[in-house]
């Protein structure tokens, strides 16, 4: 009976992640339908294309289809995209991001037509051909965000790299004082510092000065840091419980059928061969850093620039960015 119910659970799930990759790719040829000859030349490439590999995040010149580009009805199709791909807390998380170039506009005493800080200012690109038969993927790219997305067999199979930036990290004046859009990854990241003891702090501590950015920055294929830091193993239960906690924001961003994937994949690479990393400050108002590490996963933040209130984040499976992995095995199933 019990054998029955575990089939019947991991049938339901494999029918409702088939149905959120069906409806994905009906979401990219809804908004594909409704650009012009001109805009799909702009928005598409060739999954193979090495413009796929062409991230980064921050301020410069981009190819795809900048939402200045779109008209009202092209950007609800690109935002249902959006939110199809993402969980609510992830989709809520882009949105904001974006819309705090308003804010860093009013922040540098920039006009109010400036186009360097632009909500507007982020770029959509397809890559391949989302029928629901071929690898695609697709990209949401600007200031502070990129996200990565490739689909096979009617699921997404990798999100990353996935980066997300705040500046300022928290509004200090005006009418939105004190917002915060990356404050749980700050937050449990100094509680979970600030809970271990003098021996742990030795070893999670690498450096008493974080670095200026994250390390990893935009590379097209990301490495393990050294040194590791602090094992999970090494960890109170409650350190232990606050340490999941923390990978979680990062994991729960992506839409369920994925998230889900992702943390079944690093629990079979070892919850226990993670570790935690720490540099620079113990307190928030100075420049402060960490990693979490595994054989197949590597998180980083920063929150070193402008006077500690500027915060970088990444994700990077060190095994299939870009569905590496992924692909290849489809790759040789389809031509075996």
């Amino acid at each position: 009976m019990r054998a029955a119910i575990l089939f019947l659970f991991c049938a339901l799930f494999t029918i409702e992640a088939n149905a959120q990759g069906s409806s994905l790719a009906a979401k990219a040829n809804e908004f594909l339908s409704l650009l012009n000859d001109d805009q799909v030349k702009k928005a598409r490439y060739e999954f193979d294309d090495e413009e796929r590999h062409n991230w980064h995040f921050v301020p410069r010149e981009r190819n795809g289809l900048s939402f200045n580009d779109m008209n009202e009805k092209q950007r609800q199709a690109a935002h249902a995209l959006l939110k199809g791909s993402l969980s609510d807390q992830g989709y809520q998380k882009a949105t904001n991001i974006m819309a705090l170039e308003n804010i860093l506009r009013e922040v540098e005493n920039r006009p109010a037509d400036d186009k360097y800080r632009d909500p507007l200012n982020y770029y959509i690109t397809i890559f391949g051909n989302p029928d629901g038969k071929n690898v695609w993927g697709w990209r949401l790219e600007g200031h502070h965000v990129s996200i990565n997305f490739s689909s096979a067999d009617n699921q997404i199979v990798s999100s990353t790299p996935t980066f997300w930036g705040s500046n300022p990290a928290i509004v200090r004046s005006g009418r939105h004082t004190g917002r915060q859009i990356l404050k749980q990854e700050t937050d449990l990241g100094f509680t979970l510092v600030n809970s271990l003891n003098t021996n742990q702090l030795k070893e999670a501590v690498i450096s008493t000065t974080a670095p200026a950015d994250i390390i990893t920055g935009n590379q097209r294929k990301a490495e393990l840091q050294d040194p590791k830091g602090l094992p999970y193993t090494s960890l109170t239960s409650d350190q232990k419980k606050l340490f999941m906690q923390l990978l979680n924001v990062y994991v729960k961003n992506y839409q369920l059928g994925f998230s889900k994937r992702l943390m079944e994949k690093i629990e079979k690479a070892g919850i226990d061969n993670l570790s935690f990393a720490w540099a620079g400050s113990l307190q928030p108002g100075a420049g402060h850093y960490y990693r979490i590490q595994g054989p197949m996963l590597l998180i980083e933040y920063d929150n070193t620039q402008n006077n500690a209130n500027h915060v970088h984040t990444v994700v990077r499976d060190l095994t299939n960015d870009f569905a590496e992995d992924i692909l290849r095995e489809h790759y040789e199933k389809e031509h075996r």
